[in-house]
This record gives structure tokens, sequence and C-alpha cells, in this order.
């Protein structure tokens, strides 16, 4: 809470008329997560209580046909719209039991999960000798599973390479099988895959390609389908986190000559067909440009498919006011071309399954300027633009540890972080965030949901969001995941704001803004020039922003996404000066419905489905239409949205109030900069309370209900007469209340 006070004891509810304005007093005591903090203990009950969401699941899954694209969104085949606000599930856990599948499925329906991504579910999956061939026995959990979901409304889709792990039998088909087998990477998990060499080597494309058109192939024994013919399979990925511009393609090389010569003959054939000599080549490249050890004669020219380079030379360019050297375009001409004609073949192969549903090709990042726009340009050939981006975190990386800690808030920097995703949005393409999560030990990690469903899919239209990632059908009793370490949804901070978020999108309370104007670019200009515009992209590991011509801000103000174009066309980006409220401090959306106080970092959601305020609160009441809100917290997400599908907040009869700040460990402690994490502490996870004081519009009377971690409704129930509402966490201990209108 604000200063780190915490206030005096208080009545639980104060019944006072509207207007009166409120003093609240505050002790000098010292706040600590031992004194006001409550325990998170719900029962992981499958009841539906107030929050539950399952009735707004459209089941079955697929009843309108298969999720196609039409310009920038996802539509059925009857053409019903439909927006996907899912989840991850990994590995090992795309085969429960049958007990637990019914588990899943319950609890992801309770908090309104509409579609499930798999994810790298095929390593150890198929048959022990034939790498393409899916294993019977563990394919027909995932079947039960599949039918489980679809029978409640649950859309899945398919990530299903991560990685290809070459087996034995496969040997027989490959180049050199022992090299690929033999492939060491910096991610153990990725040894003796084809990873990277995949996107230019067509015998290992074969792998891929033969693995998910037999997965197609198969018949699911308990919807009596193909999977080709299943419209409740969203989508498939064709691989995860891979490009040809990816720079570890060249660790792979080293290791694997017989790749290397190939990738090195390709292109030296490529620069024949376009050249037709070695002089006309040196011509184009200048002199002492080509290694004395390379040649065409020879075919082992080597194309440096390395993305890092390309960044380099790109940012040195800028710099100079100079072209970037005709062999880096050709280079990354090569590459992307390469990618292409791989990704065309996968796309035909799946199509002539009779799969009708959406295909994405990879999600993975490709460096900055035109490398990155190559790299989008190919998948935004065969489908849906889908991207992956992380925050926060701290020393212990996948794991939670004491040591440094990642403290920032994406809302001190409005479009930062896991919102800057979305410049690669594209005008006539569906837009999909098919992994992503803010990480603890950053205490703020409540900011992340709230901002990607009311700005990501609210205003800037996306289509599908898939968080990372559910790994256990109940909340985890830590900070951490249980099993997945610093990768939790199922924290009270994230999937615990699903009740209020998952209404939020599928009633459309967010208008989406209507296109302010584009980043045009012509791909054919790409061979020889810069793009007309800076577009750069920082990326640590799976952490990445995104900068450049357009400010990131600009997605707290509306859509400017960018455009392929037929033709060369060169357009100034609109002004957005008039959406800066000087005196506010806030960046104001084109549909004036958000608000971004640049200054505090919060900002605030007026509806007519929902209210609220989201980030470091403002010391002063909000007024967002009828409502007013006021909070004494530093920081909190406090939400008010309608319960009922087709009802704004004047016309429902019921209300969701949801209110979380932090979360921490019991015994967890930080530095007092927040800068460090000192210790990790363990269960049972303790919440910050939210204090809050709601003015209710004028002449309404609710009675207020304050419902239990699993959303039901307790004996505490009050009339609320005068119009006003002060609300005590640390005397409620709880996240969600319930406002009925009498």
């Amino acid at each position: 809470m604000k200063n780190r006070h915490t206030t005096k004891v208080m009545l639980l509810l104060v019944l006072l008329s509207f207007g009166t304005l409120i003093h609240l007093s505050w002790n000098n005591k010292e706040e600590g997560p031992d004194t006001d903090w409550f325990p998170f203990v719900p029962e992981n009950t499958p009841d539906s209580g107030v929050i539950g969401m399952k009735s707004w699941l459209d089941a079955p899954a697929g009843k309108y046909g298969f999720v196609q694209m039409e310009k920038e969104q996802l539509v059925f085949e009857n053409g019903k719209p439909i927006k996907f606000w899912g989840t991850n599930l990994n590995g090992s856990n795309a085969f429960p039991s049958r007990e637990d599948a019914a588990k899943f499925t319950d609890f992801l329906s309770k908090y309104g999960v509409n579609a499930v991504r798999f994810h790298k579910f095929t390593w150890n999956a198929t048959d022990p000798m034939h790498s393409t061939i899916p294993h019977p026995k563990k394919f027909e959990r995932l079947d039960y599973f599949h039918a489980r979901l679809k029978e409640a409304g649950i859309y899945y889709g398919w990530s299903a390479i991560y990685g290809h792990r070459v087996l034995p039998g496969d040997s027989s088909g490959l180049l050199a099988y022992q090299e690929v087998k033999n492939l060491t990477y910096p991610w153990s998990h990725l040894n003796g895959s084809t990873s990277s060499l995949v996107n230019f080597a067509p015998d290992l494309q074969a792998l891929s390609i033969a693995l998910t058109v037999n997965m197609l192939n198969r018949t699911n024994p308990h919807t009596g389908l193909r999977y080709a013919d299943d419209p409740a399979l969203a989508f498939v990925e064709f691989q995860n986190e891979d490009n040809i511009f990816w720079s570890a393609i060249e660790r792979s090389l080293e290791q694997a000559p017989t790749y290397r010569a190939l990738l090195c003959r390709q292109f030296s054939q490529w620069l024949l067909a376009k050249y037709g000599s070695l002089e006309q080549l040196e011509n184009a490249w200048g002199p002492g440009t080509i290694p004395a050890s390379e040649s065409l004669d020879s075919g082992n020219i080597y194309p440096q498919p390395n993305h890092a380079i390309f960044s380099r030379e790109y940012e040195a360019a800028l710099a100079n006011g100079q072209p970037l050297p005709v062999h880096l375009l050709d280079k990354m001409r090569f590459l992307y071309e390469q990618q292409v004609a791989y990704y065309r073949k996968f796309e035909q192969a799946v199509r002539e399954t009779g799969y009708k549903g959406v295909i994405v090709g990879s999600c993975w990042q490709a460096g900055s300027g035109s490398s990155h726009l190559y790299n989008l340009h190919a998948d935004y050939l065969v489908g849906m633009i889908d991207r992956h981006n992380y925050f926060g975190g701290g020393a212990g990386g996948h794991q939670l540890a004491t040591g440094a800690v990642k403290s920032a808030s994406m809302l001190k920097n409005p479009g930062s972080g896991l919102l800057s995703t979305g410049l690669q949005q594209v005008v006539d393409r569906p837009f999909s965030f098919s992994e992503w999560m803010s990480l603890v030990p950053n205490q703020w990690t409540a900011e992340a949901a709230p901002l990607l469903a009311i700005y990501g899919m609210g205003l800037q239209g996306w289509d599908a969001s898939f968080s990372f990632a559910v790994d256990i059908p109940r909340f985890s009793p830590f900070l951490e995941s249980a099993h997945h370490g610093v990768y939790n949804a199922t924290s009270p901070l994230h999937l615990g704001l699903y009740p209020a978020l998952a209404r939020m999108v599928y009633r459309g309370d967010v208008r989406e803004s209507p296109v302010l104007g584009s980043r045009k670019v012509h791909l054919p200009s790409l061979e020889t020039e810069l793009p007309a515009f800076v577009e750069r992209v920082a990326q640590g590991h799976d952490d990445k922003g995104f900068s450049g011509s357009l400010s990131p801000s600009s997605l707290a103000v509306g859509k400017i996404p960018l455009e392929f174009t037929a033709l060369p066309e060169r357009r100034q980006l609109p002004d957005l000066s008039p959406f800066l409220d000087s005196l506010s401090r806030s960046l104001i959306s084109v549909t004036g419905e958000l608000s971004w106080n640049v200054d505090r970092g919060y900002f605030s959601v007026n509806t007519p489905g929902s209210k609220g305020l989201v980030g470091f609160l403002p010391d002063s009441a909000r007024t967002l239409g009828r409502w007013t809100v006021q909070s004494p917290n530093e920081f909190a997400v406090i939400l008010l949205t309608s319960l009922q599908a087709g009802k704004s907040l004047d016309q429902a009869d019921s209300l969701l109030l949801t209110t979380v700040a932090r979360a921490r460990n019991t015994g967890m402690v930080y530095s007092d900069s927040g800068d460090e994490l000192e210790a990790i502490g363990t269960s049972p996870l303790l919440l910050e309370p939210v204090d809050l004081n709601l003015g209710l519009p004028v002449g309404e009377h609710f009675d207020l209900c304050i419902l239990d971690h699993d959303g039901r409704v307790t004996d505490a129930r009050f009339a609320v007469t005068e119009g006003r509402l002060e609300l005590r966490g640390s005397q409620t201990k709880s996240l969600y209340y319930l406002l009925l209108r009498r």
C-alpha cells in the first residue's frame, strides 16, 4: 500500500451518503506481508459459484464450423466472429489420465478459457523408432482429452513441433542422420532435433510434414472424426519459435557439415540464377566480399543465416545514412525465399488432408529491420500472425531464486513490454499472442492480464491470447508454479482475474480502434534498400521489446498496423499528439474508453459493460461514468463488470467486483528497493488486501455479498442503501465481491 502504511481497524462496511468525502486515517506502523496480508486458500472446487463461466462457452466446440481467417478477423465458417482467450498446456500435460482430463476441463471452463494451445507434446509421444508415427496408446489419452474439451466448448490448437527429434527409423531418409542426432544446443531440450536446419533442408522438412499429416489423418475414437475434419481444432502451427534467420542455426551448421554444404550449394545456385556469372556477382557485391575459400564454381558461398549480423548491419546503415551492402540484401532475400518455400510445401500438405482451419507458420523473431520484415511476411503468406513475449523475472531465470529482480512495471512506460508485441500486427491478418506471461518475482504481475485483455484484445483488436502456462488443474499454492517455475498462469493474480477479463473479451466491452494509419512495406523494395521506416526488436532470451519510427505508446491510442503493399507507398504516420491530455498527463484511446496516466503509471477503463483501474493508483477518486473508484493502495487491479452476457452495468442485476494487488509466499522477503529477492518463502500464498471506496450510481440500491476464494457466496451479505461503500480487504480477506441490484 502507499507509503508502506496500513490502515487502522475499521468496520467491515461503512455506509455513507453518495458524495460524502471519505478521509482515510493511517498510522505509522510499517507494513509487512505477515501483518494484514491474508492466505489465498481456494478449495479448487469445480462448482461454478458466482464467477463460473461454463455457460459462456458455446458448446460444443466446432458447432459453427471451422475457424478461418477473414481479413483481420477469426470467424467460423458460418461467418460468426470468435476471439480466443486461452492458455497453454505443455508436454505430458497433453496426455492426462481421464480423471485429470476431467479436472483440467472443469478448471478451465470455470475460469472462462475457451481455447488451449497444446505445446511441444510430440517429443515422447511417437513410435519409439519412427518420429513421424503417433504412438497409439499415448495419443488415445490426447484423443480423450480433446473430446472432453470439445464437449465443454473449449477449442484446441496444435503447437506440436518444437525441435523435431530424430529417431533411428528416420535414418534412411536423411542426408546425415548421425549429424542431426548428435546436435547440441545451449538449450538441451533441442538436442538431437531438426531445429533451425529444417528451414532449408528438404529431408528434415519431410519429417515435420509427415508427423503433422499423420496426426491430422488420425481418427479420434471419442469424436469419430479425423482431426483434419474436426472443427474444434482451431489452428495448426508448423513450428514453435524457429525460422531460418534464427542465430542458433550457425551453431547447428558448425556441427552438421553435410547440411552446411547443402545450404551453401542452395545459395550458390540462387546467386548463379540471379547474376549469371561470377563476374556479375563480384560487380554487384564489390571486391573482396566473397571469402577466398568460397566460390560459385565450388558451390560453397555461405549466406550467414544469423539475424544478429543483419541487425547489426541494419543499425550501422541507419547510423551512417548508407544502404545495406548488396551481399547482405541478397542473403536475406535468399533466406526468405527458402523459408517461404518450406512453408508453402507444408501448407499444401496440410490442406491436402482436408483441414480447413487456421495455419500458423511460426511465432519467432528475426532481429530488426529487413530480416524482421522478411520473417514476418513469410508467416503472413501462410496464415495468422502469431508471436511470443515475456516480461519480468529475476536471477533464477526459469525458476524462482534469490537475487536480482527485474522490478519494472509495464504501466510506467506505455506500450512497453508485452503490449509492444502488437507492433507486429498486420492490417489484413488476425493476430495471436500464443505465449506470454509477466514473470515472478516481479511484484507487479497482476498488471499483465488486464493490460492484454483491455488494450490488446480490446482496443487493438487482437484475436487470440494463450497465456503460458497451466500445468495443474487448480491454483498453485505458491507464487511460482508448483511444477513450472516462474511461468505460472495458475495464480490468483492471473487466472483469478479471468472471470472478469474473459467476460470483457467475449462480450466485446472494449471497442476496437479503427485503423488510424499503417506502416507500409513494399517487400520487393527490400531487395535494394532499407525499409521506409525504422523497426527495432531488442531481444534478451524470451523477453523482447519493440520500437522504431512508431512509438510503442501508440498502442495506448489506437491501431497503426503494418501493411504489405503491392506498390511502393510512402505516407507519414498519423499525428497522435491530440490524444495526449496534457492536463491529466494521460494517453486517451481514440475510442475515449481508455485512459493511461503516463506519470503515475495506471490506466482506467470506462465502458458500458466494465469499469476499473489498473496500476499505481491516483490519490483522488476517479469518476467512471456513474461510478467513482478510490483506493489507498499504491498498486492494485480493481475491475467492476457485468456478470450477464447481454447486459451492461446499468442493466445487469448482478455485478462482479474483483480486487487484487501483490502476492508473496509466506516468509518471502524483498529488499527495501524491491530490486533483490532475499528469501523465497513457502506456502501458503499471501495476498495483499485491497481497500476500496466505491461510489454507486445516484438513486441505485445494491446488496453486497462477499465471495470466497472459489467465487462462491458466503454468509456475509450487506445492504448498501446510501450510495457508497467502503471495503477493507484485510477484513474481508477476499478478492471477489458480488453486487446485486435491488
